[in-house]
């Protein structure tokens, strides 16, 4: 099963890096779902959470804000301004 390669960093550091099966977040022009063989794009975050699901279905939550998300090769970026796990 292929996944996505996940990176998820705020201003202070790395808030969590891992595998997932999806990766849904809110953007400026609404939420997006992102899942393994996705088309490259880059979009704007919107205050909210980016919700990771892991390939065992287990769910992992942050909040973000100021940032943007890009993917590409089945690897999602989410760069914010401030983001934490909840």
């Amino acid at each position: 099963m292929a996944t996505l390669n996940v990176s998820v960093v705020s201003a202070d550091g790395e808030v969590w890096t891992g595998d997932a099966a999806m990766v849904v977040a809110r953007t400026v022009e609404g939420e997006i779902g992102v899942l393994p063989g996705h088309e490259p794009m880059l979009a704007i975050l919107a205050t909210g959470e980016v919700r990771v699901t892991l390939p065992g279905g287990e769910k992992i939550t942050a909040n973000a804000a100021d940032g943007f998300l890009s993917v590409e090769n089945n690897m999602v970026a989410v760069v914010a301004g401030k983001a934490e796990l909840v």
